[in-house]
């Protein structure tokens, strides 16, 4: 036989025989009661000590049930607590009004035993699961945290700050973990690599599949630069071929762009794997597109990805994104798109650099959101002059 659940249960009513009837009765069915002869007295245990659940009476002097559970659901601290309210036959309709006001349930005068014992353990059995249910979310957020917290470690805590040059970077996530990824790091001499990438999904796999790509590509690029002295945008391809061959069966993909810049002199090689295309904007006028040069990494194996090459003059701007800024979309469904992300980021783009919060404002004011539909990165790096 399944034992009822056991509770601490608050019995506010101001007649002195009903309270000592029912603080008896469910005694000896295994709970511990406290009881008040009044419906502020009761507020005030409510206030003081945590109940399971609160058996009130409607009909009270000075302050009637209809009050007390007014005041109980107001609270924060105490309107998830279940109330049982008691009346006569003839208070139906207050009766109505309280449960829509948020009482659990109710009992009438005079009170059958097994119908108090059985609504007293469905309250307690429902109030313990949803206990249940939000320890679990807490724990879940709690979780989720952590996760964020150290995804966040696999980002960049500052940018390289270069000489004569400009590199800003922006991520909004649309969840607590993204799948969006940016990277700037030093590999020799006066050789960066920045890139930006987007995992094809969203939620948690993608934020692991995001660490798993960022730390392949970094690592093996390091390593090209370090013992082999290959081209370090080998990285894509051995990244590439990695995730095909250990974790083809996941589907999952990233869109990449890769660019390997001298700060010496501006010259800029890069593996655009499937990318939004990123823009240049030269000095001397003129928006260059940076097309694919190959397709998506972790999609097929033995892929091929052809390098391109460009200079970055002085005044030059390279600006590389996400698709979730030119997929947002505004309340009728209009899509954000190329153009209009072109047009934000020239008017943002001034005195050589360009301006990335307010071109994220831009973008979320659009969609009239706080937080995008999908993850919004945004990379930008600027030759501001010449290298002596």
């Amino acid at each position: 036989m399944h034992k009822p659940v056991s509770g601490h249960i608050l019995i506010v009513d101001d007649s002195e025989y009903n309270r000592l009837l029912l603080e008896r009765q469910l005694t000896r069915r295994g709970h511990t009661v406290l009881t008040a002869g009044s419906g502020l007295q009761g507020l005030t245990y409510a206030r003081q000590q945590r109940f399971d659940l609160i058996v009130l009476d409607l009909m009270m002097p000075e302050m009637d049930g209809r009050a007390v559970l007014a005041a109980l659901k107001r609270d924060p601290q105490l309107r998830h607590i279940p109330v049982i309210i008691v009346s006569a036959l003839d208070e139906i309709d207050d009766v109505v009004h309280c449960i829509e006001a948020g009482a659990e349930d109710y009992l009438t005068k005079p009170i059958n035993t097994t119908l108090l014992y059985a609504k007293i353990d469905s309250c307690l059995e429902r109030k313990r699961l949803r206990d249940q249910e939000q320890a679990y979310l807490m724990a879940m957020r709690y979780e989720l945290e952590l996760a964020r917290r150290t995804q966040a470690d696999f980002l960049p805590a500052t940018l390289p700050s270069i000489t004569n040059w400009h590199i800003a970077a922006k991520l909004v996530s649309a969840r607590e973990m993204a799948g969006d990824f940016y990277d700037v790091f030093h590999l020799s001499d006066q050789r960066w690599m920045v890139l930006v990438g987007d995992v094809c999904d969203k939620g948690v796999g993608a934020a692991l599949f995001m660490a798993l790509t960022r730390t392949l590509l970094r690592a093996f690029a390091e390593q090209a630069v370090a013992i082999h002295h290959n081209d370090p945008l080998q990285a894509v391809m051995m990244t590439n071929e990695y995730i095909a061959r250990h974790h083809h069966g996941s589907r999952t993909f990233s869109t990449i762009f890769c660019a390997v810049i001298d700060t010496s002199n501006g010259t800029m090689s890069y593996i655009n794997a499937g990318h939004p295309p990123p823009y240049i904007f030269r000095s001397a006028g003129g928006i260059e597109t940076l097309e694919p040069t190959g397709p998506a990494v972790g999609w097929i194996g033995n892929a091929r990805f052809t390098v391109g090459t460009t200079l970055l003059e002085v005044g030059d701007s390279l600006f590389a994104y996400t698709d979730g800024g030119i997929e947002a979309r505004a309340v009728d469904g209009t899509l954000f798109g190329e153009e209009r992300l072109l047009a934000t980021v020239t008017v943002n783009y001034r005195n050589g650099a360009l301006h990335l919060e307010a071109i994220t404002q831009a973008i979320l004011d659009y969609s009239g959101r706080q937080l995008p539909d999908d993850d919004i990165t945004l990379l930008a790096v600027c030759r501001l002059g010449s290298v002596e």
